[in-house]
């Protein structure tokens, strides 16, 4: 069974002039009509490969997009362009095979009316509108029949492409092969329980409760199970179909306010965001409201991410690079033997080119993107999560530029920001932090060595005969930490 899906990966490959992937991996020679410099056609040609070879390697295919670091940002960017355009083929007694299997309950139980065929399909799952005996109008989603067993063809397959590469050639280990097919197996396995994309849109709904401008579906619990997820129906317009907004008089500029403010929150507000807002996934309503749809993708930032975030995209908003530097290094993301003068002339050279450009001109998931770039010269490990906000910084940018191209992302970030960030009281406590190990490494570890060496007798000795003037050393180190901190926070 391997070996006849490999051998439709070559026709495929063979059809779609994608030869060069087997040069790349060291598969074929080096020969001048197999080899393609320009990384955007790469892109182009890899994205009509995977959209042929069905559903898992799309899927595959929209998880190398969020690791720009393993294929480079104009592969990254045309994968991000991967879409599951897929005609719907389950019909109501599919459903209601799967229903009954599911609920122990007949289709008619739960609904009162129910959509002849799929609306809808995407590469694991059809959605049917229906009415629920309660008379609520509702989106069914259903995972279809067989995908499982699909999925783990598929994903042994991967496993053992990543293994005979990573194994065989020395030069590729650094692209991390079997790491990454262990992350999407990550994602697809979370991707094919409902209850988790379920308990994603709960967690968005409740996040977002006292927003204003955002709206997320209800989920249907008593009607979801593992492989069927009920949700609301929404009725809005999709965000890329401006000629339809405007038709409708829907104040465009609300719109992308809305669409920024939302993801602000999510991502740093909140640290859990939607991580596939193409804008299929996103539709307005006739109030200049954003819907979201579709949670099997999400990403998520802990606090002290989150901090480091606001904190270094407003050192960039302020030309404080120094504030950046400190940033990163009393956060740990960045070892103490590098200078911080170092660091902040790098983040010099990425931020003024762009900080200084036209407001309309600036953007901020580039920025992120060459900021992640230069941390890999100071040994600092980028985490998947900071690359995916950073890919949805992205894409948000693209949906805004399209709706309105004088609007930047830039511009509406900097006041949301620099406000949660004067709010934040980690952030305070994180430079009084840098301020605290500043003063240990640079004045209090000296003297130390100063009066010590490598005298470890002698150290032992002073103790004993100086213990008091040893503990009120450090209460007065305390004591100054204390006052530095306080400073800060006032």
């Amino acid at each position: 069974m391997v070996f006849l899906r490999l051998f439709k990966i070559l026709f495929v490959l063979l059809r779609r002039r994608g030869l060069f992937l087997l040069v790349d991996l060291r598969f074929l020679p080096s020969l001048p009509f197999l080899v393609i410099a320009d990384p955007t056609m790469k892109g182009k040609r890899i994205r009509c490969i995977l959209e042929d070879l069905g559903p898992f390697f799309i899927k595959f295919g929209q998880t190398l997009a969020t690791r720009s670091d393993i294929v480079g940002d104009e592969v990254s960017c045309e994968l991000a362009l991967l879409q599951d355009r897929i005609t719907p083929k389950m019909h109501k007694q599919d459903a209601q095979d799967i229903i009954k299997k599911s609920f122990a309950q007949d289709l008619h139980q739960l609904f009162s009316d129910f959509s002849h065929k799929a609306i809808a399909a995407a590469s694991i799952s059809e959605v049917f509108r229906a009415k629920t005996v309660t008379g609520e109008t509702v989106a069914v989603k259903i995972l279809k029949p067989g995908i499982e067993k699909l999925l783990e063809k598929d994903l042994k397959l991967f496993f053992f492409l990543a293994k005979v590469i990573d194994r065989n050639f020395a030069s590729l280990k650094r692209l991390r092969l079997v790491e990454v097919v262990r992350l999407f197996q990550t994602m697809i396995k979370k991707e094919m329980d409902l209850t988790l994309e379920a308990s994603a849109a709960s967690q968005l709904r409740e996040n977002h409760a006292d927003d204003l401008g955002i709206y997320i579906p209800k989920i249907y619990w008593e009607m979801t199970s593992r492989n069927i997820l009920t949700l609301e129906w929404v009725h809005g317009i999709p965000i890329y179909k401006k000629s339809e907004l405007k038709k409708h008089k829907i104040d465009i500029s609300k719109v992308v306010h809305n669409f920024a403010i939302m993801f602000f929150n999510q991502a740093y507000r909140d640290g859990f965001f939607h991580a596939d807002l193409h804008p299929g996934n996103v539709l307005v309503r006739k109030n200049g409201d954003v819907e979201l749809i579709d949670f099997g993708i999400m990403g998520s930032l802990d606090r002290k991410t989150r901090i480091y975030l606001a904190e270094i995209l407003k050192g960039f908003i302020n030309k404080d690079y120094k504030h950046i530097a400190r940033v990163h290094f009393a956060a740990g993301y960045v070892s103490p033997e590098y200078s911080l003068d170092e660091f902040a002339l790098a983040c010099r050279a990425i931020g003024e080119p762009i900080v200084g450009m036209p407001s309309n001109q600036i953007s901020v998931g580039r920025l992120l993107s060459r900021l992640f770039k230069l941390t890999k010269d100071f040994n600092m490990e980028i985490q998947p999560q900071l690359l995916l906000v950073q890919k949805t910084t992205v894409v948000v940018e693209g949906v805004i530029s399209s709706l309105d191209p004088r609007t930047n992302m830039w511009d509406l970030a900097r006041p949301w920001i620099e406000k949660w960030s004067d709010r934040s009281f980690d952030a305070k406590i994180l430079n009084a932090a840098y301020d605290v190990i500043s003063f240990v490494k640079k004045d209090f570890i000296p003297f130390f060595k100063k009066e010590y060496g490598n005298d470890r007798e002698k150290y032992v000795r002073k103790n004993k005969r100086k213990n008091l003037l040893i503990k009120a050393l450090v209460s007065v180190l305390a004591v100054l930490a204390g006052m530095m901190i306080i400073e800060k926070l006032i």
